[in-house]
């Protein structure tokens, strides 16, 4: 878990696999010369400094709230999640609201299983020539298949981002994927009254965005957008656009 600024509490789950310090990456420089937030990347299990617990999404969703418990005690958090990370935010949201003030969801997971997913409409994206060359061979596949923007100055600032990635417990990530990915109550109607803002991008080929609009239906107060030329990793494909509607989710928690 790292900890960067003072003031109210804005806890921020990462995408499935990636550690704290990656949602650092992705979300410090939307809130460069913006005071008055104490920023909170967790690690979750299994990853960073976090030890893993019973290898399904319910432990996980419980080892997250009470890391929540711990970081701000009795008062409301901001709570922003990145695709797995999102889809535990929902979930902590749905089953905690009181401890939420305000959710922020980044390529969210709304159906966990990939065959449930609805991926339609999604657009395909023209990769400018040679945009994978300076990335390490690990990293290409996923890239070739989670990226919208695909240009060389994309594809670099994701695999600088990932170098920050701490070793993961691997074989314990695999049990929870293939054993108890999904939480229990994925389902359910709960909705939820504060500020929500939905992210999405129409060239997301790992969760696309047509669930998470429908989503929306659990969120009076929600709102979505859907970039056109991004895909799984909207903040490090669009930087620009995602701090300002970081900025603008933010200017509605006040």
């Amino acid at each position: 878990m790292r900890s960067y600024g003072r003031g109210r509490p804005v806890v921020v789950l990462p995408w499935f696999t990636l550690d704290g310090a990656v949602a650092a990456e992705a979300f410090e420089p939307a809130f460069a010369g913006l005071p008055g937030y104490r920023r909170v990347y967790v690690d979750l299990p299994g990853t960073g400094g976090s030890a893993p617990v019973a290898p399904d999404s319910d432990a996980v969703l419980a080892a997250v709230s009470a890391t929540v418990d711990a970081v701000a005690g009795d008062e409301p958090v901001l709570l922003a999640g990145c695709s797995y990370g999102g889809y535990l935010a929902a979930g902590l949201t749905r089953r905690r609201p009181e401890r939420v003030a305000a959710l922020l969801l980044v390529c969210s997971g709304v159906k966990i299983t990939p065959a449930e997913r609805d991926l339609s409409g999604v657009l395909s994206a023209e990769p400018e020539p040679g945009w994978l060359d300076g990335v390490p061979g690990d990293l290409r596949g996923h890239f070739a298949a989670a990226l919208g923007r695909r240009t060389r100055e994309v594809a670099d600032r994701m695999a600088d981002a990932f170098a920050a990635n701490a070793p993961t417990d691997d074989a314990y990530l695999t049990r929870l994927r293939s054993e108890g990915y999904r939480v229990s109550d994925e389902g359910s109607p709960g909705g939820y009254a504060g500020p929500v803002t939905i992210l999405t991008g129409r060239r997301d080929q790992v969760a696309g965005y047509r669930d998470q609009f429908a989503a929306l239906a659990a969120f009076p107060d929600g709102e979505y957008t859907a970039l056109a030329d991004v895909g799984h990793y909207l903040p490090f494909e669009q930087p620009e656009r995602f701090a300002a509607l970081l900025r603008d989710w933010l200017a509605r928690t006040t």
